[in-house]
């Protein structure tokens, strides 16, 4: 456009020239007849081609003109231009002003000028802005007609209920999804699936039942279970009324379809049970153990069945002898969370979870907790009295025997009372692993006491079934006898300890590896008996009562330490000739680091397992008690091993050719010796493996305190009496002591040289192992 209108007028300049005579016209100009220029109007001249273009506006001016680019073009180099100096070209007013539209709208450029629109979502209003659109009030509706839908700024989304699927894009409509052909065995083995709009439903086959929940699976019904026990001493006097109740029930619910018909209620079934239970526990009388299962049994089996059926999700009934709360969640997904059920005399901690459990989900969840005042004494040992109401504790869970989540029982006490020495609660369980012998017992496995004081006590159980606290009782009948028998024993055994100790370290003619062993080991014992003598009751301070409990684990562990060295230094005696005797250094590192290094693991690894309620000694729970016993068995086993190496050794030296008898026989009297005092102090704890159980009997305590003050004078007797070079130097000590102090001066310058000589040359050869 520029260039060729240039050339035009350049072109009517030159022919304009050609005919000036008078004068010339410069360019913008042209001559008249009057050899006159006059002003060319550049902008008129031109009708087929504007000079400016057609994006811009074109102002003559005297001798020339110029442009101006029309509103949405903008000119490429000033304001005002020739067409040899710029051009117009489209401006974009998008993306110069982003807020030209306003908010929520479009900016469109076009030739010259932009165009606005509003966003997807909104709309124009009258005022010409752009708001939001409500499109959940379109009709038909945007999310069909049982989606719910959500309005937001500019858009919207869609929630189906259950039984519809928009298939992940949250703003298509809901439709319907087929159950019955997306969800394999929806309805179980026992029932028909039928879809609905939205839904579907169960139809249980005969003998099956969903307890009139239409979307849960058809569980079978096992109506025998409730068959009445025709074997005398098997079912509990007055029980058939209650069973044919629940047998009726159930058969009834088994064929009665989809239609309840003329079914009693979930609630008045609860009524009625509870309304037999009273009459029946009012006048019977359990009088062993298989009546007392069966009336356990037959109410948790009657709740397991009632629960499913009851309309509300929360329901307690309390009547003059049981009370029951019992909690139900129906839903296509199992529920979670805690729950928690109690009456006026105990409480159940556990959660939704736990009464699902990891099986198949029926559609539905129950947990309950039955309060009977079942007579149960008959069951229980005669040192232990029920302390509390019998409770029954079930969830839908049909696999409850080992729960990977415990539950917590917090039970109330019959009569308050405080635990001491005589007496404690234990948590136990209803147990009818032995039905075909004796109907089932009380027991304390998977029950662990938590805390109690005078009125509460909180078990933890791994499993469910019927629950109580029983309270332990200890004979104190026979405590004078008893406390008198442990200090006298003792007091002999800590005398005859004190004994030996001083005649190992005092007597120099027998001094050697094998007595400093002894003096240790009667060392060991002499601080244990001593602490148990006046420490092993004192269970008042925690703190007292864990150290006496350490120190009692120490010595005990520090003498049987010493007796594996007695077994490892026979050993040595008989396979080695020379160089039997074992560095002190080596010998105090196992006799003593060894027992100290088990206490330091026992008590980090569980400070608590030191000192329980009845005893300052180790805790059973945890089987804390087998760091002491493992390491007992452990020395024992070894030093069994050692003694009979040391025998068979022996009697293959004995028919040698030339036995070395002397020292043949003094090994062998080592070996008796010691196999001896191995099997008192083995045999002392074998009885004293009873006498720390909570259910210990007097004559377990007798056994062991009589083997206990054995063990000081069997060592004095083995070691010091039998020993001719300990009695010789006692009848030293003696006479010294006896024989005036004369007649002792006037013996020593009459004694003959050679006597002497020959008397000491008599004891080096007692001395047993400084000979051998």
């Amino acid at each position: 456009m520029g260039s060729r209108t240039l050339l035009l007028v350049l072109g009517l300049h030159f022919t304009l020239l050609g005919n000036i005579e008078a004068r010339d016209c410069g360019l913008g100009f042209i001559a008249n007849g009057r050899q006159q220029c006059d002003d060319i109007d550049e902008c008129k001249e031109w009708d087929s081609t504007p000079p400016c273009g057609s994006n811009a506006t074109c102002y003559n001016t005297y001798g020339s003109f110029y442009c101006h680019c029309l509103p949405g073009f903008r000119s490429t180099t000033t304001f005002k231009f020739t067409p040899l100096t710029g051009e117009c070209k489209d401006l974009n007013e998008c993306l110069e002003n982003p807020q030209v539209c306003g908010s929520n709208t479009i900016c469109i450029n076009t030739i010259g000028s932009f165009n606005c629109q509003c966003q997807p979502g909104f709309r124009v209003t009258y005022a010409g802005h752009c708001a939001d659109e409500d499109e959940c009030v379109w009709v038909p509706p945007v999310c069909g007609a049982l989606g719910m839908c959500t309005n937001t700024a500019g858009r919207y989304t869609c929630t189906c209920p259950p039984g519809l699927s928009n298939h992940g894009n949250n703003t298509a409509p809901c439709t319907d999804i087929d159950e019955c052909n997306e969800i394999a065995g929806i309805c179980g083995v026992g029932g028909d699936c039928q879809n609905q709009k939205g839904s579907y439903s169960c139809l249980c086959h005969p003998g099956y039942s969903n307890y009139d929940n239409k979307q849960a699976q058809c569980s079978v019904l096992t109506c025998d279970q409730f068959k009445a026990n025709e074997t005398p001493g098997q079912t509990v006097p007055g029980l058939a009324g209650l069973l044919s109740l629940m047998r009726n029930s159930c058969l009834a619910l088994s064929n009665s379809g989809d239609a309840a018909g003329g079914r009693l209620t979930g609630e008045v079934l609860l009524e009625n049970v509870f309304t037999e239970m009273d009459g029946l526990l009012s006048h019977a009388i359990l009088n062993n153990s298989r009546e007392v299962s069966g009336l356990l049994g037959t109410v948790e089996d009657a709740m397991r069945f009632i629960g499913p059926q009851l309309r509300d999700t929360h329901t307690t009934m309390e009547t003059d002898h049981t009370a029951t709360e019992l909690a139900v969640r129906r839903g296509q997904i199992p529920p979670t969370g805690p729950i928690s059920l109690a009456n006026d005399n105990a409480r159940l901690d556990t959660s939704w979870e736990t009464a699902t459990g990891n099986g198949t989900y029926p559609g539905f969840t129950l947990a309950g907790l039955v309060q009977t005042d079942t007579a149960t004494a008959t069951a229980s040992k005669p040192s232990y009295q029920i302390s509390s109401k019998v409770v029954t504790a079930f969830v839908s869970n049909p696999a409850t025997d080992h729960l990977t989540q415990p539950v917590i029982l917090t039970f109330k006490h019959l009569q308050v009372r405080a635990e001491s020495m005589e007496m404690n609660y234990t948590c136990v369980f209803w147990s009818e692993g032995r039905v075909h012998e004796e109907g089932g017992a009380w027991s304390r496995h998977g029950c662990t006491k938590v805390t109690s004081n005078a009125t509460h006590t909180v078990c933890s159980c791994s499993h469910l079934s019927s629950f109580a606290v029983l309270m332990a009782l200890y004979p104190v009948q026979n405590t004078f006898e008893l406390r008198l028998l442990t200090w006298l024993g003792l007091s002999l055994s800590v005398v005859c300890l004190l004994l030996c100790i001083l005649t190992f370290w005092l007597c120099r003619s027998i001094q050697g590896t094998r007595t400093t062993i002894h003096l240790h080991l009667c060392v060991c014992l002499f601080i244990a008996d001593l602490v148990f003598l006046t420490g092993i009751s004192h269970t008042q301070s925690k703190g007292g009562c864990g150290f006496v409990a350490g120190l009692l684990h120490l010595f005990f562990l520090g003498s049987f330490s010493w007796m594996l060295l007695e077994g490892v230094q026979l050993y040595r005696m008989v396979v080695l000739v020379f160089n039997t005797t074992i560095r002190p250094l080596y010998l105090h590192a196992v006799g003593y680091g060894l027992p100290l290094t088990i206490v330091i693991i026992s008590a980090v690894t569980y400070p608590d397992g030191y000192g329980t309620t009845q005893h300052c000694w180790l805790s059973l729970e945890r089987g804390f008690i087998w760091s002491f016993f493992g390491p007992v068995c452990t020395i024992i086993i070894l030093n069994t091993f050692f003694f009979i190496i040391t025998v068979w050794r022996l009697a293959q030296k004995f028919s040698s050719l030339n036995p070395d008898l002397s020292n043949l026989h003094k090994i062998k009297v080592f070996t008796v010796t010691a196999v001896a005092q191995l099997c008192v102090l083995g045999t002392m704890w074998i009885f004293g493996v009873f006498q720390f159980q909570e259910e210990g009997t007097v004559v377990m305590t007798y056994l062991f305190t009589i083997l206990n003050s054995l063990q000081g004078a069997l060592l004095f007797i083995m070691h010091c009496l039998l020993n001719k070079t300990v009695r010789e130097e006692y009848c030293k000590l003696l006479s010294c002591i006896c024989t005036p102090q004369k007649k002792r001066y006037s013996e020593v310058s009459t004694t003959n040289p050679s006597s002497s000589q020959s008397q000491g040359s008599r004891s080096a050869e007692n001395t047993g192992e400084s000979q051998i």
